[in-house]
């Protein structure tokens, strides 16, 4: 029989190598470590059940720190673990080492990069989704969370849809050290308030001794039987374990100085090498998600459909062909017609609410996974869930995101409805792809592309109906643009409404015999080689460049066009006009507010006129 292993000892190893790998770096979090060891102790020992040689196994639990800043702690139970050694783990922030201040995948064990505190709980409930619901498997989803963080609303937004999908499977664990980064947090040692509330939000609370082994383990051991999902409420000690460091709101974010170092390192026991061995998941296979044979819809040239349906139509297809897809709303899908794909396959659709930070984290979790995820809701309100995207591309996360009822050309709705914002927004996230399709042809063929896309993936549609201009056949590559006007006298360049906008300018015009140039720019990210050159052509032999869109004037179209430019080696920038939305706009019928902000047909046309 092996013998069985000293939690306490274990917690103390893990303080100490808090401590040792914190001070050799000379910054980083040794006290908000040294607060969870007990409870990562007895989870590591006892109920974790992860098999660090095959990070990918389908069966293996999640384990999530919210509160990143606290790495050293994960880094110290990985070493416990023996999935790294000790030289890695006295790697820690050094220019190279995957072992940073805060965790991200390029750790193999890490799911998804923290730091923005309120972030883990939110990523925890769609790795959650996907046991419970997709995988059908019995993994568990133990995230680790700060009691500062407890103030982002993001985490109660993780509570709510946690409860409403009843993710028994997801437990949430709040380490209660009374002290944040610049002293006591909102509630301090208040633990019944953080019982009270999770308790009100549906899940079960356990309050307690964050530095008592036995009650920890028996507060694990309840996890397995419940029919809700669990908060463990902890009442920790930040700098837990050493006389220098306990209960002091001035170490937060500071290494120990190496003499008080040893001091705390030789209380705690002195320097140890445990390795323990980490229960193995089970070894079940995944439930495949149901697919069928469901036909791409097919548009006829001179259709009027608006792109937003056409969205729903491809999600509808591809999500019925493909049992990896799945689609979160933010409760706008018969607006977004994500509502197709729920009438399709509903099982894998998940009503995510008003909740536009979970919305996104569920999809990091879920990808987490290997699902596909597709989120939609009105492009405006992608902007208040902005960290959790940027977070997700340092997740290195594959999620798709679909923003409609962009532009002034929504119409009566007003300003806060218009998305004008949105392509500056995700054109600025690290490898990220920003798609912006004219009509439902090309958004279809886009929407099937991006289902297999790596990192953050952003389609804009829009909410006015719009004639069909490609056939079914016409091919769409990312990176790619169609000419879809041939003529020297100026280039217009547009997408969406206002590539409507300037066809009709340039029907308008060659009743006059001036004939222009019409460039459709559905990929505004990345630009592939043949797009750039098609743009150095145009401007070449047109010599004037006008860009129309439906858009504030930085960071949009006419950025990406100009830096395109730039960077072309053309020897002579063209003559450059940029039409777009420059004033507030307000309430008002579609055509009212395009031809109010500059970007309707006619002013095209006087553009080239002049």
């Amino acid at each position: 029989m092996p013998k069985p292993v000293d939690l306490q000892q274990l917690a103390n190893q893990l303080r100490v190598d808090s401590i040792r790998c914190t001070t050799k770096a000379g910054s980083g979090h040794p006290t908000s470590s040294m607060s969870g060891a007990d409870l990562m102790a007895v989870l590591l020992a006892k109920y974790l059940r992860y098999d660090f040689d095959q990070p990918d196994h389908p069966n293996n639990d999640s384990l999530i720190f919210s509160k990143g800043h606290a790495c050293p702690l994960l880094y110290s139970a990985y070493k416990a673990a023996g999935a790294i050694t000790d030289e890695q783990l006295l790697s820690l922030r050094q220019f190279g080492s995957i072992f940073e201040g805060h965790p991200t995948p390029d750790i193999p064990w890490v799911e998804a990069a923290t730091g923005s505190l309120g972030q883990g709980l939110s990523v925890g409930v769609g790795d959650a989704l996907s046991g419970k619901y997709l995988d059908k498997l019995p993994f568990k989803v133990w995230v680790i969370l700060g009691d500062s963080e407890m103030a982002e609303g993001s985490v109660w937004e993780g509570f709510q849809i946690a409860s409403h999908y009843q993710l028994n499977n997801l437990i949430a664990i709040i380490d209660v050290n009374r002290l944040g980064q610049r002293g006591e947090t909102m509630l301090g040692w208040q633990t019944d308030i953080y019982k009270a509330r999770a308790e009100a939000f549906g899940w079960n609370a356990i309050v307690v001794d964050g530095h008592n082994i036995e009650e920890i383990d028996a507060a694990f051991a309840q996890v397995e039987g419940s029919d809700k999902p669990v908060c463990i409420v902890a009442k920790t000690q930040k700098g837990h374990g050493a006389t220098v460091t306990a209960n002091q709101d001035s170490y937060h974010g500071k290494a120990i100085p190496p003499a008080d170092a040893e001091k705390a390192i030789a209380e705690l026991g002195g320097e140890s090498h445990l390795t323990i061995k980490v229960n193995k998941p089970k070894n079940l296979k995944p439930k495949a998600g149901r697919t069928k044979n469901v036909a791409l819809p097919q548009y006829a040239l001179g259709e009027v459909v608006a792109t937003r349906q056409a969205y729903g139509d491809a999600l509808a297809a591809i999500g019925a062909q493909d049992g990896d897809v799945v689609v979160l709303d933010a409760e706008v899908s018969n607006s977004t017609y994500a509502e197709f794909f729920k009438k399709e396959v509903p099982e894998r659709f998940f009503e995510i609410f008003i909740a536009e930070q979970q919305l996104i984290s569920a999809a990091v979790g879920l990808q987490n996974r290997r699902k596909k995820p597709f989120c939609s809701t009105f492009a405006a309100f992608f902007s208040r869930a902005f960290d959790q995207i940027r977070m997700g591309a340092i997740s290195q996360a594959d999620i798709k995101l679909c923003g409609s009822h962009a532009g002034v050309s929504i119409g009566e709705d007003g300003p806060s409805q218009m998305a004008l914002e949105d392509l500056a927004m995700f054109r600025s996230v690290h490898g990220s792809t920003v798609l912006y399709p004219s009509d439902a042809v090309s958004t279809l063929a886009l929407v099937e592309t991006m289902k297999d896309l790596d990192g953050i993936v952003f389609l804009r549609s829009t909410r006015e109906k719009t004639p069909v201009l490609y056939k079914s056949t016409e091919k769409f590559p990312i990176g790619g643009c169609k000419v879809v006007k041939r003529g020297d006298a100026a280039t217009v360049i547009g997408a969406g409404i206002t590539l409507h906008e300037a066809i009709k300018a340039a029907e308008e015009l060659a009743k006059g015999g001036t004939k222009i140039r019409v460039i459709d720019l559905y990929s505004l990210k990345p630009l592939n080689k043949q797009t750039i050159a098609t743009l150095r052509k145009a401007a070449e032999e047109t010599g004037h460049i006008i860009v129309a869109e439906d858009h504030w004037a930085q960071g949009g179209i006419g950025d990406t066009v100009l830096a395109a430019l730039a960077g072309s080696g053309i020897e002579k920038m063209p003559k450059f006009t940029h039409l777009c939305v420059r004033n507030m706009p307000t309430s008002g019928k579609p055509a009212e507010l395009l031809d109010a902000a500059g970007i309707s047909a006619k002013h095209i046309a006087n553009a080239v006129r002049a």
